[in-house]
């Protein structure tokens, strides 16, 4: 069981909405996921993340996607 911390696309056309969640690899990206671990909002650049959700699914051996990454990295550096 490979945990992943990715992007689950939300909102309508144009209009992206993300949740920062934590999903088995095998899941669809907006398939079924274990829990939720923040939001991105790309229009507004709006990031908010639990970062003790964060740190413990790291713990236990989750994987975070690219992207996932990479923002979690810029907020760390504006911070």
């Amino acid at each position: 069981m490979a945990i992943a911390i990715r992007l689950a696309r939300q909102g309508s056309k144009r209009r992206p909405f993300y949740r920062i969640v934590a999903a088995e690899k095998s899941q669809k990206r907006d398939g079924r996921f274990i829990d939720q671990v923040g939001v991105y909002d790309p229009r507004a650049d709006k990031f908010e993340m639990d970062s003790e959700k964060y740190e413990n699914w790291i713990k236990k051996g989750a994987k975070p996607s690219q992207t996932v990454h990479s923002l979690v990295r810029k907020s760390k550096r504006q911070a």
